[in-house]
């Protein structure tokens, strides 16, 4: 970009307000000393220009800077990337996004990431200005350009992390129901085992004892066979009531193809009869729904995604396959982190605020099984959950 010509009738603000120190990030040297001279005033001062977010972050600390004037575009770190580490160490600083008028999604990442407000790099110098100004005063700034497209697509996006949140609490709010009664049952169960147990073992010690007349031995035994025998059958209603109150037997093969009939390229790879397990079913629609969206979302538009379904030493497997290009290893340790997504931050083409495998993740856990990832290579991912978790 070559360098910018800012307007000269620039708005004044109030020389009793604090100067406000600007830190300049932007890989075109050119466009950051426009800035420089731009931002030159008596309310503000530039403390330091870096060519990318790396630098941004390693000079950070000796300038203290208020506000934070970043590009979105940069080699080696991007500034969504810088933006999500700088509010994670520095909540209160503001950060205003630089960005071009096409790059709607990237302004979409950097409000997320925590950046107050943008401005449009071509935008008039009293906006900039604005723009960082209210960065430091705890206000924000979007330019009119691409606010509404931005706006639609943050609404749309949260739209469906409130409907996904909320199935996942009707999910969470069953098994906690079934908790509770699990813990009455279990202590109805004492209270009904105790009285029996104490008279068969009151029997017993009796006859061990020795201390029973001969003529009675017969009678105590029969009692105490009668009173094993009523034991037994206690036993058995209370294992049928815990069963059938407390236990959701669901078959995993019924639940992956009703899910796979809700979109086209969904392939179910499964055996001829069930796979049978206790489970919340809404909870098991929501985990193969999140993966089979994040597979979609990752894959060629022509590419199939497999749902494979197989029975493993502790239960069923599901595996959910696609066909994208994998998963670039620095993004590994992160890919089941809130907010976060599986692409190269400076690259992300495809939209999502990033709740998907956290979603997934959080109802496996809930049913003590997992969601993992198995494997990643250039032929695509394939995400493992298991209906329960293994025993280590």
């Amino acid at each position: 970009m070559s360098e910018v010509a800012f307007p000269g009738n620039l708005a004044t603000l109030p020389s009793t307000l604090p100067r406000v120190r600007v830190l300049l990030v932007d890989d075109n040297d050119g466009f950051r000393e426009s800035l420089a001279m731009l931002l030159d005033t008596e309310e503000m001062t530039v403390v330091g220009q870096a060519p990318n977010g790396a630098q941004a972050l390693a000079m950070i600390e000796g300038i203290d800077p208020d506000v934070v004037l970043m590009d979105v575009r940069m080699p080696e770190m991007d500034g969504i990337e810088a933006t999500r580490e700088l509010k994670a160490r520095f909540p209160s600083l503001g950060v205003v996004a630089l960005t071009g008028s096409e790059d709607q999604r990237a302004v979409r990442d950097m409000l997320v990431a925590g950046a107050s407000g943008y401005v449009l790099k071509d935008s008039d110098g009293d906006e900039i200005l604005h723009a960082v100004r209210q960065a430091f005063t705890g206000g924000g700034v979007l330019s009119p350009e691409v606010t509404p497209t931005v706006i639609d697509e943050l609404t749309e996006a949260l739209g469906r992390e409130r409907r996904r949140t909320r199935q996942l609490e009707i999910a969470q709010e069953a098994l906690l129901e079934r908790a509770a009664r699990r813990h009455e049952l279990i202590a109805r169960l004492g209270h009904e085992l105790r009285t029996p147990v104490t008279v068969i073992l009151g029997m017993a010690q009796t006859l061990r004892k020795g201390t029973a007349p001969e003529e009675e031995r017969g009678a105590i035994l029969d009692s105490l066979v009668d009173r094993a025998n009523g034991l037994a059958r206690l036993v058995h209603r209370f294992e049928a009531a815990v069963e059938a109150g407390l236990t959701e037997w669901a078959d995993v093969v019924q639940v992956a193809r009703e899910v796979a009939a809700g979109y086209q390229r969904v392939h179910v790879d499964a055996p001829e009869g069930p796979a049978m397990a206790s489970l919340n079913r809404t909870a098991a629609h929501r985990i193969i729904e999140e993966l089979v969206d994040n597979a979609l979302a990752f894959s060629p538009a022509d590419a199939q995604v497999v749902v494979g379904v197989t029975l493993g030493t502790t239960g069923p497997e599901v595996r959910i396959i696609d066909r994208g290009a994998g998963i670039d290893p620095e993004a590994l340790h992160r890919i089941f982190e809130p907010l976060e997504q599986a692409e190269s931050l400076n690259t992300r083409t495809h939209q999502g605020v990033g709740l998907g495998l956290t979603l997934a993740r959080m109802s496996a856990n809930a049913m003590d099984g997992d969601v993992v990832l198995e494997s990643t290579g250039t032929e695509g991912s394939t995400f493992l959950w298991t209906v329960t978790r293994p025993v280590t």
